[in-house]
């Protein structure tokens, strides 16, 4: 594995989660009123999402393992290979419905899963990062 390419996608997840919280505002009515914070959120959560993705293919490129079929297959793989608990390989399988609402129906993002989300499970992107970080031993 490419530790400088994990190490650049890592930083970046880091930067978005730092983005959101910057800017998501102290309750979930704000949110919903504040359309400049609402697109920095959803933008910031899909490029972190993605980023997970990026890393889990690239991790999986360099295993004997067929290329996953879909992104949420990425993080199954993971989970199968023990780098990635079964929580955190879930959670990151879920991410992948609402960076697909984003991404492909902008206008169907539901704001109070999108508030929560960055209000209660920006941790769950660093528990991302921890294990993939541990794992790192594993693919040198």
């Amino acid at each position: 594995m490419d530790s400088i390419v994990l190490a650049k996608k890592i930083d970046s997840i880091l930067r978005c989660l730092n983005r959101i919280q910057q800017r998501l505002p102290q309750t979930e009515a704000e949110f919903i009123k504040d359309y400049d914070a609402q697109d920095v959120v959803v933008l910031n959560l899909t490029r972190a999402i993605q980023m997970n993705v990026d890393i889990a293919t690239h991790i999986l490129a360099n295993t004997n393992l067929a290329v996953p079929t879909t992104m949420a297959e990425a993080f199954t793989r993971l989970e199968r290979l023990n780098i990635l608990t079964p929580d955190i390989a879930d959670k990151m399988r879920r991410s992948i419905g609402y960076r697909n609402v984003a991404v492909h129906n902008y206008d169907d993002i539901d704001l109070t899963i999108t508030y929560k989300i960055a209000s209660n499970h920006l941790g769950d992107f660093k528990d991302y990062i921890k294990q993939i970080i541990s794992s790192q031993s594993q693919f040198r």
